[in-house]
């Protein structure tokens, strides 16, 4: 078994990984390292909030909590992520970031660690996300500008950011496919006299509610036709094999940036 350590273990997705690395006796994974924020109420509790104890500790230390690992995988929050990979790249352990909404400094970070450590992307660890967005990119590519693009998801309403980092993702898909740059003609908002639709922009929208996990659908619209790529995830265990998936294939990757695509072999 290949020890592995998480970021985030109080959160979500942490606990999601905890249910998978027990669900299955395929698993090559054993956790190894537990790491929340230093300031949790769960520090020197079992990793595990419900079900199976796993043995192992809740940590604030990074260093004690990468100590032995061979991989980490990353769910905490944007404003972590720096940290977490320069320690990774410190301790040689390569890292998967499943952290969303992270901006122009956080992924210098990462782009730096990924100098001595292999570092994945991943704003949607799961398989049939990775699917969809080399989908959107074919069709991005084969339908042309004269197809309007709109992006559509849907989120629980505890969701710290919008849009999803799925949804952009999916935006830059679009925009590489088309020889464009997301920034410049990504539209977050639709309100008011807004005129005409640009021609070649990109809408994006998002909605937050209930306990929605996470749907995405991005469509392309032309006079008399639109067609439609649709992904829901209805369990977050979805996003957490994926992430088990992604883990595995990282380990023993040379240094450099990564995504799901690599991981999918597309």
């Amino acid at each position: 078994m290949k020890p592995i350590a998480v970021f985030g273990i109080t959160g979500r997705m942490g606990q999601a990984l905890i249910r998978a690395l027990q669900e299955s006796s395929s698993t090559v994974f054993a956790l190894s390292g537990a790491i929340a924020s230093p300031a949790s109420a769960r520090l020197g509790q079992d990793a595990a909030a419900t079900g199976a104890p796993t043995g192992v500790l809740i940590t604030g230390d990074v260093s004690q909590g990468l100590r032995g690992a061979a991989v980490a995988v990353d769910f905490s929050v944007e404003s972590s992520v720096a940290a977490h990979a320069v320690a990774c790249a410190a301790a040689g352990v390569p890292i998967l970031i499943g952290a969303t909404g992270l901006d122009g400094q956080s992924r210098a970070a990462l782009e730096r660690a990924a100098r001595n450590v292999a570092v994945l992307i991943a704003p949607n660890t799961s398989v049939g996300v990775g699917v969809a967005s080399k989908l959107v990119s074919l069709a991005a590519s084969a339908l042309g500008q004269g197809f309007d693009v709109e992006i559509v998801e849907a989120h629980h309403r505890t969701k710290r950011d919008a849009p999803s980092g799925t949804a952009l993702a999916l935006g830059e898909a679009v925009a590489r496919a088309r020889g464009q740059t997301l920034s410049e003609v990504a539209v977050l908002t639709c309100a008011g006299t807004t005129g005409p639709r640009t021609p070649g922009s990109i809408g994006i929208s998002s909605l937050r509610a209930g306990d929605i996990v996470g749907d995405h659908t991005v469509v392309f619209a032309s006079a008399g036709e639109r067609l439609e790529i649709t992904h829901r995830a209805t369990d977050r265990l979805t996003f957490a094999r994926g992430a088990l998936r992604a883990a595995e294939w990282l380990v023993g990757r040379p240094a450099g940036l990564y995504g799901m695509e690599q991981v999918l072999g597309l």
